[in-house]
């Protein structure tokens, strides 16, 4: 290789070394705090913030959050160092954990979008005779069938990745040869990222073609309804879908590339395999933020995690609604009440209500 290739080729690792470890900082930051607060919504004791208290929908994005938050956690930092530092500093058990984590959660969050979006279909084409098998029982059980099948099938990074000496550094590489390696990541790209995205592809795509194939006009105002009931968890999911396989689908495809085609060692490859591992790890940190855009009951949902701040915008609402049906049906001696329909305003009320004759009148009319 000839010098200005060296220098070419130092200067790309120099920027990597620079800008991928900035970029996992933000994802480490974005993520923690993104996917802990979609497990403070989803556990806070308060009606679903989809559909209702341990719904199925509930269990399987409480379920990517966790598969999410594991990786950001368990992940992230260390691959960051791999990038900044010239050798392995944390052994080989350490090495080998990181990696099969890596795995791990990629399967899981993999099969979960997978089973949620066999649920939305049969939610949607089969929302009566599927009622007895979506139950939040059998979605407990999908999500630790979910997380054996990761753990199967991610089990064999275990011993993929090892740490070698070179010269004084050690270093967290792959441990198998050639032949083992292709086919372990040619089963890992067909299981891993080709089947669940096979099987979304077609929950969604016969989804959406149920909901819209409406024929003649009461066919129209009940594909509407639907619609209207099952659209917005269903694109969030939707989006979470696609944003997976566009955020995963790079990665795979370079290392596809690396067997079957032609890999050159250059700056260019190496910035397009930068940037690779950062966008598919970026996938962690985008979920928490495309349900607060596409979900509405998420949003409401997390707003009462500040009960502060609901409270004054509940009362800012509701001031103008009460002080019209005062004017109307309040009598003057009676005191201010809140929002009509408010829990905490009704128990201020008399017995009565404040709309007829209280008890001491009615007591002072019998002594009569």
């Amino acid at each position: 290789m000839s010098d200005a290739q060296n220098i070419s080729l130092d200067n790309a690792g120099n920027v990597g070394a620079v800008a991928v470890p900035v970029v996992f900082a933000l994802i480490f930051l974005l993520g923690t705090v993104g996917n802990g607060l979609v497990l403070a919504v989803l556990l806070q004791p308060s009606p679903g913030a989809w559909q209702e208290p341990g719904s199925t929908t509930d269990l399987f994005i409480l379920n990517l959050a966790v598969a999410d938050l594991c990786f950001i956690l368990c992940c992230v930092p260390f691959q960051a160092t791999i990038y900044t530092l010239d050798a392995w500093l944390f052994g080989a058990l350490v090495c080998k954990a990181v990696h099969l984590l890596i795995y791990l959660t990629m399967y899981a969050s993999s099969f979960t979008l997978a089973a949620v979006s066999v649920d939305r279909y049969l939610a949607v084409r089969h929302p009566l005779r599927s009622r007895a098998l979506r139950t939040p029982r059998n979605a407990r059980a999908a999500v630790g069938l979910v997380w054996l099948l990761a753990a199967l099938f991610s089990a064999p990074y275990l011993s993929y990745y090892g740490t070698v000496r070179y010269g004084a550094l050690e270093l967290c590489v792959p441990a198998w040869e050639d032949a083992r390696r292709r086919a372990l990541d040619v089963a890992t790209f067909a299981a891993g990222y080709l089947l669940p995205v096979a099987v979304v592809s077609l929950a969604y795509g016969r989804t959406l073609h149920f909901l819209w194939a409406a024929v003649g006009p009461a066919g129209a105002v009940a594909a509407e309804a639907r619609r209207r009931a099952t659209g917005r968890a269903g694109r969030a999911m939707l989006a979470v879908a696609a944003l997976y396989a566009l955020c995963w689908g790079p990665h795979h495809a370079l290392i596809l590339c690396f067997w079957f085609g032609r890999f050159a060692f250059s700056p260019a490859t190496y910035a397009c395999r930068l940037a690779s591992h950062c966008l598919a790890y970026a996938n962690s940190c985008l979920n928490p933020l495309v349900y607060a855009l596409a979900s509405r009951h998420f949003r409401a949902r997390f707003r009462r995690l500040w009960p502060c701040g609901s409270r004054r915008r509940h009362r800012a609402r509701c001031r103008p609604r009460a002080r019209r049906a005062l004017r109307r049906v309040q009598p003057a001696s009676l005191g201010p009440v809140g929002c009509p329909g408010d829990a905490r305003a009704r128990e201020r009320l008399p017995a009565d209500g404040g709309w007829g004759e209280g008890p001491g009148k009615e007591s002072a009319r019998r002594g009569q």
